[in-house]
């Protein structure tokens, strides 16, 4: 008598449980990119290669399983930008939880200290939101960025609202490029970053918003953007941009990155 029982382990369940999630991270990290339908067309390809050898369809499926057998080598090369962002991404969430710093040991009260730069970000974006000056300005708290710093000019400056405003003044050498603050200094100005290839941006997103996406699509941080053209404030973080926000919700998202 044939016995249809299946058995099913603890461990199958964990191994189908955590494909579905690496899955379903790829799926967000390519959501919205060229590379979506790729992705799709790959899989259509690898169910098709499935269904033939389950009706033992042997030329079919030999030529297929060649191609198939090759597959991760030509995933490595089309998916190549993509799968840098999601290594990238998983080591700064990594980083992020270092809390310690030889900044925080040596500040008395590393906790006010931690606000006043809140307050001077704030301040100095309002300002700028204002007059209508253009601003693009990355936090972090833990990855050094060294890669993106070296763009630009380094300063290692206190953080305070005037000289964010006199670098993104407008005749300034480096009012085009992003600031980047790592902990409470102002490590770099001037600096050029990584532009998203989204095709689902707005049409009046310009340049600034788009470097601003793609520096959240590759990096752990917090990206700050003031339109020049509009004066909305905006902030970009884990690959996706949310515009038009209030002085409070840039305060609110500040203080969960510095605190």
């Amino acid at each position: 008598m044939t016995s249809f029982f299946i058995n099913i382990r603890f461990f199958d369940i964990l191994d189908i449980f955590l494909v579905a999630i690496l899955l379903y991270q790829f799926y967000r990290l390519i959501k919205g990119t060229v590379a979506i339908n790729i992705f799709v067309g790959i899989f259509a390809l690898y169910l098709v290669w499935l269904i033939v050898k389950a009706f033992k369809m042997e030329l079919l499926s030999s030529i297929m399983g060649q191609f198939i057998g090759v597959g991760m080598i030509a995933l490595i090369i089309v998916f190549q930008q993509e799968l840098r962002r999601f290594l990238i991404v998983i080591g700064t969430r990594y980083f992020r939880s270092k809390r310690f710093s030889f900044d925080k040991v040596f500040t008395l009260n590393p906790r006010a200290a931690s606000i006043n730069i809140i307050d001077s970000i704030v301040a100095a974006c309002e300002k700028m939101s204002t007059l209508k000056t253009g601003a693009l300005i990355v936090v972090s708290n833990a990855a050094e960025l060294r890669t993106y710093t070296h763009t630009g000019n380094i300063i290692n400056a206190d953080v305070s609202s005037l000289l964010l405003e006199t670098i993104f003044f407008k005749n300034s050498p480096m009012h085009d490029g992003a600031v980047i603050i790592i902990g409470n200094k102002i490590r770099a100005a001037g600096c050029i970053l990584p532009v998203s290839d989204n095709p689902n941006l707005p049409s009046n997103f310009g340049l600034r918003h788009r470097a601003g996406l793609g520096m959240a699509e590759e990096t752990d941080t917090l990206v700050i953007i003031v339109s020049e053209e509009t004066g909305n404030i905006s902030y970009a973080q884990n690959g996706k941009i949310f515009d038009g926000i209030s002085a409070k919700e840039l305060t609110r998202q500040l203080k969960m990155i510095l605190l």
